[in-house]
Protein backbone atom coordinates (compact mmCIF):
# COMPACT_ATOMS: atom_id res chain seq x y z
CA UNK A 1 0.00 0.00 0.00
CA UNK A 2 1.11 3.54 -0.75
CA UNK A 3 1.52 5.72 2.31
CA UNK A 4 -0.65 8.79 2.76
CA UNK A 5 2.27 11.19 2.25
CA UNK A 6 3.30 9.53 -1.04
CA UNK A 7 -0.32 9.50 -2.18
CA UNK A 8 -0.58 13.24 -1.55
CA UNK A 9 2.64 13.76 -3.50
CA UNK A 10 1.24 11.75 -6.43
CA UNK A 11 -1.92 13.88 -6.35
CA UNK A 12 0.27 16.96 -6.60
CA UNK A 13 2.26 15.61 -9.52
CA UNK A 14 -0.97 14.58 -11.23
CA UNK A 15 -2.38 18.06 -10.74
CA UNK A 16 0.61 19.73 -12.45
CA UNK A 17 1.18 16.97 -15.04
CA UNK A 18 -0.63 18.85 -17.81
CA UNK A 19 1.40 21.97 -17.04
CA UNK A 20 4.62 19.94 -17.12
CA UNK A 21 3.76 18.45 -20.52
CA UNK A 22 2.82 21.88 -21.87
CA UNK A 23 6.03 23.43 -20.52
CA UNK A 24 8.12 20.68 -22.12
CA UNK A 25 6.38 20.83 -25.51
CA UNK A 26 5.74 24.54 -25.82
CA UNK A 27 8.65 26.05 -23.88
CA UNK A 28 11.75 23.88 -23.47
CA UNK A 29 11.67 22.30 -26.94
CA UNK A 30 11.24 25.69 -28.72
CA UNK A 31 13.88 27.13 -26.38
CA UNK A 32 16.35 24.44 -27.42
CA UNK A 33 15.51 24.95 -31.10
CA UNK A 34 16.02 28.70 -30.88
CA UNK A 35 19.40 28.12 -29.20
CA UNK A 36 20.47 25.86 -32.09
CA UNK A 37 19.07 28.26 -34.70
CA UNK A 38 21.04 31.17 -33.21
CA UNK A 39 24.24 29.51 -34.52
CA UNK A 40 22.79 28.78 -37.95
CA UNK A 41 21.61 30.43 -41.13
CA UNK A 42 18.00 29.26 -41.24
CA UNK A 43 16.08 29.01 -44.50
CA UNK A 44 12.57 27.69 -44.90
CA UNK A 45 11.67 25.53 -47.89
CA UNK A 46 8.42 23.78 -48.64
CA UNK A 47 7.86 21.41 -45.76
CA UNK A 48 11.46 21.60 -44.56
CA UNK A 49 13.81 23.78 -42.51
CA UNK A 50 17.40 24.05 -43.67
CA UNK A 51 20.13 24.87 -41.16
CA UNK A 52 23.60 26.01 -42.17
CA UNK A 53 26.08 26.24 -39.29
CA UNK A 54 27.73 29.68 -39.17
CA UNK A 55 28.95 29.74 -35.57
CA UNK A 56 28.87 33.08 -33.75
CA UNK A 57 28.23 35.20 -36.85
CA UNK A 58 24.63 36.04 -35.85
CA UNK A 59 25.81 37.21 -32.42
CA UNK A 60 28.63 39.26 -33.93
CA UNK A 61 26.26 40.90 -36.41
CA UNK A 62 23.83 41.83 -33.65
CA UNK A 63 26.48 43.38 -31.40
CA UNK A 64 28.86 44.94 -33.93
CA UNK A 65 27.06 45.37 -37.27
CA UNK A 66 23.46 46.25 -36.39
CA UNK A 67 23.48 49.66 -34.62
CA UNK A 68 19.72 49.52 -34.00
CA UNK A 69 20.06 46.44 -31.79
CA UNK A 70 22.58 47.99 -29.40
CA UNK A 71 20.58 51.24 -29.30
CA UNK A 72 17.38 49.35 -28.45
CA UNK A 73 19.25 47.36 -25.80
CA UNK A 74 20.56 50.53 -24.15
CA UNK A 75 17.08 52.09 -24.25
CA UNK A 76 15.53 49.02 -22.63
CA UNK A 77 18.19 48.98 -19.90
CA UNK A 78 17.80 52.69 -19.09
CA UNK A 79 14.01 52.51 -19.08
CA UNK A 80 14.05 49.53 -16.73
CA UNK A 81 16.65 51.22 -14.51
CA UNK A 82 14.48 54.23 -13.67
CA UNK A 83 11.03 52.66 -13.95
CA UNK A 84 11.62 49.73 -11.60
CA UNK A 85 12.19 51.74 -8.37
CA UNK A 86 9.29 54.07 -9.24
CA UNK A 87 6.87 51.18 -9.76
CA UNK A 88 7.98 49.39 -6.58
CA UNK A 89 7.79 52.56 -4.44
CA UNK A 90 4.42 53.57 -5.93
CA UNK A 91 3.04 50.04 -5.38
CA UNK A 92 4.16 50.02 -1.75
CA UNK A 93 2.70 53.49 -1.16
CA UNK A 94 -0.69 52.53 -2.62
CA UNK A 95 -0.72 49.18 -0.79
CA UNK A 96 -0.13 50.90 2.56
CA UNK A 97 -3.06 53.23 1.84
CA UNK A 98 -5.35 50.43 0.67
CA UNK A 99 -4.51 48.43 3.79
CA UNK A 100 -6.13 51.10 5.98
CA UNK A 101 -9.78 51.04 7.04
CA UNK A 102 -11.79 53.62 5.11
CA UNK A 103 -15.08 53.80 3.26
CA UNK A 104 -14.89 52.57 -0.32
CA UNK A 105 -11.77 50.49 0.27
CA UNK A 106 -13.09 47.57 -1.79
CA UNK A 107 -13.83 49.86 -4.75
CA UNK A 108 -10.38 51.47 -4.52
CA UNK A 109 -8.72 48.05 -4.47
CA UNK A 110 -10.73 46.96 -7.51
CA UNK A 111 -9.74 50.09 -9.44
CA UNK A 112 -6.03 49.51 -8.90
CA UNK A 113 -6.42 45.82 -9.78
CA UNK A 114 -8.25 46.49 -13.06
CA UNK A 115 -5.05 46.72 -15.17
CA UNK A 116 -4.23 43.12 -14.18
CA UNK A 117 -7.56 41.92 -15.58
CA UNK A 118 -7.49 43.90 -18.84
CA UNK A 119 -3.71 44.12 -19.30
CA UNK A 120 -3.66 43.31 -23.00
CA UNK A 121 -1.72 45.04 -25.75
CA UNK A 122 -4.72 46.40 -27.72
CA UNK A 123 -6.50 47.66 -24.59
CA UNK A 124 -3.36 49.41 -23.35
CA UNK A 125 -2.79 50.94 -26.79
CA UNK A 126 -6.34 52.33 -26.90
CA UNK A 127 -6.25 53.78 -23.39
CA UNK A 128 -2.73 55.18 -23.64
CA UNK A 129 -3.47 56.74 -27.02
CA UNK A 130 -1.11 54.86 -29.31
CA UNK A 131 -2.37 56.51 -32.51
CA UNK A 132 -0.13 54.44 -34.78
CA UNK A 133 -1.77 51.20 -33.69
CA UNK A 134 -5.32 52.29 -32.88
CA UNK A 135 -6.00 55.60 -34.57
CA UNK A 136 -7.62 56.82 -31.36
CA UNK A 137 -6.89 60.53 -31.10
CA UNK A 138 -9.15 61.04 -28.09
CA UNK A 139 -7.08 58.72 -25.92
CA UNK A 140 -3.93 60.48 -27.09
CA UNK A 141 -5.16 63.66 -25.40
CA UNK A 142 -5.50 61.69 -22.16
CA UNK A 143 -1.96 60.32 -22.42
CA UNK A 144 -0.50 63.82 -22.82
CA UNK A 145 -2.28 65.40 -19.85
CA UNK A 146 1.08 65.46 -18.02
CA UNK A 147 2.98 67.08 -20.86
CA UNK A 148 6.30 68.91 -20.50
CA UNK A 149 4.68 72.37 -20.66
CA UNK A 150 2.25 71.47 -17.91
CA UNK A 151 5.08 70.25 -15.68
CA UNK A 152 7.04 73.46 -16.27
CA UNK A 153 4.02 75.59 -15.42
CA UNK A 154 3.41 73.58 -12.26
CA UNK A 155 7.03 74.02 -11.13
CA UNK A 156 6.81 77.75 -11.75
CA UNK A 157 3.56 77.91 -9.81
CA UNK A 158 5.29 76.22 -6.87
CA UNK A 159 8.12 78.73 -7.11
CA UNK A 160 10.73 76.25 -8.36
CA UNK A 161 13.06 77.87 -10.89
CA UNK A 162 16.51 77.31 -12.30
CA UNK A 163 16.43 73.53 -12.61
CA UNK A 164 19.13 72.00 -14.77
CA UNK A 165 18.24 70.57 -18.17
CA UNK A 166 18.95 67.05 -16.95
CA UNK A 167 16.63 67.47 -13.95
CA UNK A 168 13.86 68.88 -16.13
CA UNK A 169 14.32 65.97 -18.54
CA UNK A 170 14.00 63.46 -15.68
CA UNK A 171 10.88 65.15 -14.27
CA UNK A 172 9.31 65.32 -17.73
CA UNK A 173 10.09 61.66 -18.44
CA UNK A 174 8.50 60.58 -15.16
CA UNK A 175 5.42 62.77 -15.61
CA UNK A 176 4.90 61.61 -19.20
CA UNK A 177 4.99 57.97 -18.04
CA UNK A 178 2.67 58.25 -15.04
CA UNK A 179 -0.03 56.24 -16.79
CA UNK A 180 2.32 53.38 -17.70
CA UNK A 181 3.73 53.30 -14.16
CA UNK A 182 0.25 53.04 -12.62
CA UNK A 183 -0.78 50.47 -15.24
CA UNK A 184 2.23 48.25 -14.44
CA UNK A 185 1.68 48.28 -10.65
CA UNK A 186 -1.38 46.04 -10.24
CA UNK A 187 0.32 42.75 -9.36
CA UNK A 188 2.87 44.49 -7.13
CA UNK A 189 0.12 46.24 -5.15
CA UNK A 190 -1.66 42.92 -4.65
CA UNK A 191 1.51 41.23 -3.37
CA UNK A 192 2.30 44.11 -1.02
CA UNK A 193 -1.27 44.01 0.33
CA UNK A 194 -0.93 40.30 1.04
CA UNK A 195 2.38 40.92 2.83
CA UNK A 196 1.02 43.79 4.90
CA UNK A 197 -1.89 41.68 6.08
CA UNK A 198 0.48 39.00 7.41
CA UNK A 199 1.96 41.43 9.96
CA UNK A 200 0.40 40.51 13.32
CA UNK A 201 -1.70 43.13 15.04
CA UNK A 202 0.25 42.39 18.22
CA UNK A 203 3.30 44.02 16.64
CA UNK A 204 1.43 47.31 16.17
CA UNK A 205 -0.02 47.12 19.68
CA UNK A 206 3.42 46.54 21.16
CA UNK A 207 4.87 49.43 19.16
CA UNK A 208 2.10 51.74 20.35
CA UNK A 209 2.72 50.74 23.95
CA UNK A 210 6.39 51.59 23.51
CA UNK A 211 5.42 55.01 22.14
CA UNK A 212 6.59 54.41 18.56
CA UNK A 213 5.26 56.81 15.93
CA UNK A 214 3.70 55.64 12.66
CA UNK A 215 6.90 56.60 10.85
CA UNK A 216 9.06 54.52 13.24
CA UNK A 217 6.61 51.61 13.06
CA UNK A 218 6.84 51.58 9.25
CA UNK A 219 10.63 51.62 9.03
CA UNK A 220 11.39 49.35 11.99
CA UNK A 221 8.59 46.78 11.73
CA UNK A 222 6.60 47.02 8.48
CA UNK A 223 9.49 47.56 6.08
CA UNK A 224 11.70 44.69 7.39
CA UNK A 225 8.79 42.25 7.47
CA UNK A 226 7.75 42.94 3.86
CA UNK A 227 11.33 43.14 2.55
CA UNK A 228 11.10 39.65 0.95
CA UNK A 229 8.12 40.86 -1.09
CA UNK A 230 10.07 43.98 -2.07
CA UNK A 231 12.71 41.68 -3.57
CA UNK A 232 10.05 39.59 -5.32
CA UNK A 233 8.32 42.68 -6.73
CA UNK A 234 11.62 44.15 -7.88
CA UNK A 235 12.50 41.00 -9.84
CA UNK A 236 8.97 40.71 -11.20
CA UNK A 237 8.97 44.35 -12.31
CA UNK A 238 12.35 44.01 -14.04
CA UNK A 239 11.22 40.96 -16.01
CA UNK A 240 7.85 42.54 -16.79
CA UNK A 241 9.48 45.70 -18.18
CA UNK A 242 12.05 43.76 -20.18
CA UNK A 243 9.36 41.57 -21.80
CA UNK A 244 6.70 44.24 -22.27
CA UNK A 245 5.20 44.42 -25.77
CA UNK A 246 5.91 48.16 -25.95
CA UNK A 247 9.61 47.53 -25.29
CA UNK A 248 11.66 48.57 -28.34
CA UNK A 249 13.95 45.57 -27.91
CA UNK A 250 11.04 43.14 -28.03
CA UNK A 251 9.63 44.87 -31.10
CA UNK A 252 13.03 44.71 -32.83
CA UNK A 253 13.33 40.97 -32.15
CA UNK A 254 9.80 40.27 -33.40
CA UNK A 255 10.46 42.31 -36.54
CA UNK A 256 13.61 40.30 -37.30
CA UNK A 257 11.79 36.97 -36.86
CA UNK A 258 8.27 37.56 -38.16
CA UNK A 259 8.74 40.40 -40.67
CA UNK A 260 12.26 39.97 -42.03
CA UNK A 261 12.07 36.14 -41.71
CA UNK A 262 15.57 35.96 -40.19
CA UNK A 263 15.03 33.10 -37.77
CA UNK A 264 18.70 32.51 -36.98
CA UNK A 265 19.56 36.17 -36.51
CA UNK A 266 16.37 36.82 -34.51
CA UNK A 267 17.15 33.85 -32.25
CA UNK A 268 20.64 35.23 -31.59
CA UNK A 269 19.14 38.64 -30.75
CA UNK A 270 16.71 37.00 -28.33
CA UNK A 271 19.43 34.93 -26.62
CA UNK A 272 21.68 37.95 -26.12
CA UNK A 273 18.75 39.80 -24.60
CA UNK A 274 17.86 36.79 -22.42
CA UNK A 275 21.42 36.53 -21.07
CA UNK A 276 21.53 40.27 -20.30
CA UNK A 277 18.20 40.08 -18.45
CA UNK A 278 19.35 36.98 -16.56
CA UNK A 279 22.56 38.70 -15.45
CA UNK A 280 20.69 41.80 -14.28
CA UNK A 281 18.12 39.77 -12.34
CA UNK A 282 20.91 37.74 -10.72
CA UNK A 283 22.82 40.90 -9.78
CA UNK A 284 19.74 42.57 -8.27
CA UNK A 285 18.83 39.42 -6.37
CA UNK A 286 22.37 39.08 -5.00
CA UNK A 287 22.50 42.73 -3.89
CA UNK A 288 19.01 42.87 -2.38
CA UNK A 289 19.17 39.47 -0.66
CA UNK A 290 21.68 40.79 1.87
CA UNK A 291 19.14 43.40 3.00
CA UNK A 292 16.14 41.08 3.15
CA UNK A 293 14.82 40.10 6.59
CA UNK A 294 13.57 36.50 6.87
CA UNK A 295 11.63 35.67 10.00
CA UNK A 296 12.79 32.34 11.37
CA UNK A 297 10.53 30.13 13.40
CA UNK A 298 11.79 29.33 16.85
CA UNK A 299 12.72 25.70 17.29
Amino acid sequence: RISYEKRKALYGYGFISIWLVGTLCFFFIPLLKSFIWSFCDVTIDTGDTNLKWIGLKNFEDALTVDPKYTDCLKTALLETLWKTPLIVIFSLFIAVILNQNFKGRAVARAIFFLPVIIATGPVYAIISGDINSTGNTGAAQFSTMFSTNMVGELLQFLGIYGLSDNMEAVISAVSDNIFSIVWASGIQILLFLAALQTIPTSAREAAQLEGATAWEYFWKITFPMISPIILVNSIYTIIDLFTNETNEMMQDIKTAIFTDIKYGYGSAMAWIYFIVVLLIVGLIAAICSSFVFYQRKSE
